[in-house]
């Protein structure tokens, strides 16, 4: 199937694309909640573009960890599950994936509300934004959802009203590198993978955690990339959960996928 080939080049290689992209778009200023985009209102969505991604996506909460979450995603039922990558008009749908990591991060936070409940969270690298959802769902006091793809955003708010909530605040700025801001909680699923990139994260995530005390939660199913980068040795293991058999099968013999608490032990000293 062409969709799975296009995923299998993602999983095996093709990320360095995307990486790329983030090292590239910097982030300018300091993000503050007032200064983000705020997708509003599904008015404000592009009609044709909106026409475009109801079309070629099926709305679904199943095969995943979070049935509570309807997302709309691309499954085999969908028409660029079997088209060329390249007939897709907007760039790699990455955000149409509901990936491993941000499914262990969505049930995590449904399962223990406490963890959101009258927090700011920021979820970086939002991707469909399913996380964000599970955090606006668990009580957080302001969401705010990060993508670098404005498509992403687009599908976002068409998720959230399939999940009966008002849109959340949405960037597609790259903050990495960008000043810290200033959240209770940050939360990023599946992001590393590739290594520049991880070293971005790993001090971009330290100076949040310095400065503002800010926890931070990953989700990966454990990829070599990440446990091979050298801030798993900073990682402490919240949970994790065997991943549904259709996730195992869309994302090639993985099998469960973790919760980790990032807990740089020089955080405090830089």
């Amino acid at each position: 199937m062409a969709f799975r080939s296009w995923k299998r080049l993602f999983l095996l290689g093709r990320q360095n694309t995307l990486a790329k992209v983030w090292r590239i778009r910097r982030g300018g200023p300091s993000l503050c909640w007032k200064h983000c985009c705020h997708w509003s209102t599904g008015k404000s969505l592009d009609p044709e573009v909106r026409a475009f991604l109801e079309e070629n996506t099926e709305v679904t909460n199943s095969g995943h960890l979070t049935p509570e979450i309807r997302l709309r995603l691309l499954t085999p039922r969908c028409r660029f599950w079997r088209e060329k990558p390249d007939l897709w008009p907007y760039g790699d749908p990455f955000w149409a994936i509901y990936w491993p990591g941000g499914q262990a991060l969505s049930r995590y936070i449904l399962d223990n509300p406490h963890v959101v409940k009258g927090r700011s969270v920021l979820d970086l690298g939002s991707g469909c934004g399913a996380t964000a959802i599970a955090a606006v769902m668990s009580g957080a006091s302001q969401v705010l959802a990060n993508d670098i793809d404005p498509i992403a955003g687009m599908a976002m708010i068409l998720n959230c009203e399939l999940n009966h909530l008002n849109p959340f605040p949405i960037t597609i700025k790259n903050i990495i590198n960008s000043e810290a801001g200033n959240w209770d909680l940050i939360v990023l699923g599946d992001m590393f993978y590739d290594e520049q990139l991880a070293d971005g994260l790993h001090h971009w995530l330290q100076k949040c955690i310095r400065i503002h005390q800010t926890e931070v939660l990953i989700g990966d199913p454990g990829r070599h990339q990440f446990l091979s980068h050298s801030i798993h040795s900073q990682l402490h293991k919240v949970i994790e959960y065997s991943l549904p058999e259709y996730t195992r099968q869309e994302n090639y013999g993985l099998t469960s996928s973790i919760v980790w608490s990032y807990q740089p032990s020089n955080s405090l000293h830089n």
